[in-house]
């Protein structure tokens, strides 16, 4: 009986435990993205996990949010919402939420936060000061 007791709460406790990203070193940070496919991005655009599950930032134009549930180092953005204000830099903001939307795979180095996919595609964030 102590046994099966043991397990239970081995296995709440594992539950409760956020097994994405966020719970590998990304959370409690607001990620400012600093390259795309290797080039300098110019536009300010974040990233933050502000809950378990769920992703958050500002695009150059809009703040978006999306779920976030894919074990580390998986990721999986879902489907992103965004507000819809219209401003100079859209084509950037497609462009970025296109990308984030693309990404598989998620690596977290210190104050870096390195986003990839099977194609090729990366995004270089840094945590932000």
């Amino acid at each position: 009986m102590r046994l099966f007791l043991l397990i239970a709460l081995l296995g709440l406790d594992m539950c409760a435990r956020d097994e994405s990203v966020a719970g590998y070193g990304a959370a409690d940070r607001l990620w400012r993205l600093a390259e795309l496919d290797g080039a300098p991005f110019s536009a300010t655009a974040t990233l933050r996990f502000p809950e378990p599950g769920r992703i958050a930032g500002e695009a150059p134009c809009n703040r978006y949010s999306g779920v976030m549930t894919t074990p580390y180092p998986w990721f999986d953005a879902g489907q992103i919402i965004a507000t819809r204000r219209a401003c100079p830099q859209m084509r950037t903001e497609a462009a970025f939420l296109r990308a984030l939307s693309a990404m598989g795979e998620a690596e977290v180095i210190g104050d870096t936060l390195i986003l990839r996919n099977a194609a090729g595609r990366e995004m270089v964030f840094r945590a932000a000061e």
